[in-house]
């Protein structure tokens, strides 16, 4: 079984062929994105790339092009000022299934 290290969105994925998988927003036409991955594991042998493993792919295919996210909320409170703020906030994310790492 594959896995390989990816990065989007400023954070790094350990994905798997079939998983599926959420990120960050990702502005892309079409169907498919493709990601040059940092590490390959295939079984026992280990590829490390200095950034990235120019010869291999990471291809996924993308299921939802925007799903919001949990929602977070902050809250601002000064006792005895009557100063009372509640904000809500839902990122928006893209929804991904991995299909091959080649």
């Amino acid at each position: 079984m594959k896995r390989a290290v990816i990065t989007t969105g400023g954070k790094q994925y350990l994905v798997t062929e079939g998983e599926t998988i959420e990120v960050e927003l990702l502005k892309q036409d079409g169907k498919t994105a493709t990601f040059v991955p940092l590490l390959v594991i295939d079984g026992d042998k280990t590829t490390v790339g200095a950034p990235e493993v120019a010869a291999m792919k990471v291809t996924a295919e993308i299921i939802a092009p925007e799903v919001l996210g949990d929602k977070v909320t902050s809250i601002r409170y000064k006792a005895k000022k009557r100063v009372h703020t509640v904000r809500g906030h839902r990122q928006r994310r893209t929804q991904l299934k991995i299909t091959k790492i080649v």
